[in-house]
């Protein structure tokens, strides 16, 4: 059955492939991004465009409630809303922004235009909360659970591109580098096209209505030590570790947020810290909490294509290194 789906978070790597596969569907899909030039904003419209082929795009920003009645929905009515929209830092003002107060607008404007049923993007991460972005995101989860209309929220493993910021590193023959040991933790990640695949899938499968779902890519769950040694084999190079204690992300924390007692700056930078700490020591599968221990078996799986898939063709050069945000080294 084709839909008219409301998309927001389109113009991120994952919206695109979302859209995408929304689009391959047969599904009447409609966008609403931020013009070059608003905050965030990082495409031209025709570029956008470009990227964005089969969808009808509208321009107006996300986050504010009169521009996503006005300039995104427009008194129409619509089906379903899909949102790959999150915050673009995770500090405490963008995340309670972006990932609650924005959505809860848009749950609102969506109720309105007769939506049945939100598909929203979530992270595995809110299973353990300690960052503000995690309390954000369980804000608005529990906020769609308690609205009345169908809902589906999924929460991602590990992207590709959040763990590609070390190719560089390794091409340029400097070490890989890991915390601890290299093992951690470990994830079970997930392209941006099958994660668009199980998002659009969403709104067909009565079945995933009205649930939570983890979900990962195929395969077994890797550590980052092993990241690095598949790395290193494709690029034909001998595996050179440089091990980070977790200790001294410790540190990091703590003299940042003593400093942002005086310094609001230094206050923001703590809680990026703080999010680097925890990736480095919590594993992104599905968490056990009789055992408390992360479980890779209990971590479902989609798809067809693999990190390594994807590291070899970022060391052939076949695909750009397209992290964004996710850039960290």
């Amino acid at each position: 059955m084709s839909l008219r789906v409301f998309v927001l978070g389109a113009s991120g790597t994952i919206g695109r492939a979302t859209v995408a596969a929304l689009v391959a569907r047969g599904h009447r899909v409609v966008c609403l991004v931020r013009p070059r030039g608003a905050a965030g904003a990082g495409h031209a419209p025709d570029e956008l465009r470009h990227r964005l082929p089969g969808a009808e795009l509208r321009f107006g920003d996300p986050c504010d409630a009169a521009s996503l009645a006005r300039d995104g929905l427009a008194g129409e009515r619509f089906d379903a809303l899909v949102s790959c929209l999150a915050s673009r830092t995770g500090a405490p003002d963008d995340a309670w922004a972006v990932d609650h107060r924005a959505h809860l607008r848009a749950l609102d404007a969506a109720r309105a235009a007769g939506v049945g049923h939100m598909v929203l993007l979530s992270a595995i991460c809110v299973q353990k909360p300690r960052l503000a972005f995690q309390h954000a995101k369980l804000a608005f989860e529990q906020a769609l659970m308690a609205s009345g209309i169908d809902w589906t929220i999924v929460r991602p493993t590990a992207f590709f591109k959040s763990l590609s910021g070390q190719v560089g590193r390794v091409r340029q023959g400097r070490p890989y580098l890991l915390f601890g040991d290299g093992t951690l933790t470990a994830c079970k990640p997930i392209a941006d096209e099958d994660l668009a695949d199980f998002l659009a899938d969403c709104l067909s499968l009565p079945e995933r209505r009205n649930r939570v779902l983890p979900i990962g890519g195929p395969g077994p769950a890797i550590t980052p030590r092993e990241q690095g040694e598949r790395l290193f084999a494709l690029l034909g190079r001998p595996p050179r570790f440089r091990q980070v204690p977790v200790g001294l992300l410790d540190g990091i924390v703590a003299l940042l947020a003593a400093g942002g007692r005086v310094v609001p700056a230094l206050a923001a930078k703590a809680e990026l810290a703080r999010i680097g700490r925890y990736y480095a020591t919590e594993s992104m599968l599905v968490w056990d909490p009789a055992s408390g221990r992360y479980d890779a078996q209990a971590t479902p799986s989609t798809g067809t294509r693999t990190l390594w898939d994807h590291y070899a063709a970022l060391a052939r050069g076949d695909k750009a290194d397209d992290r964004g945000d996710h850039a960290v080294f």
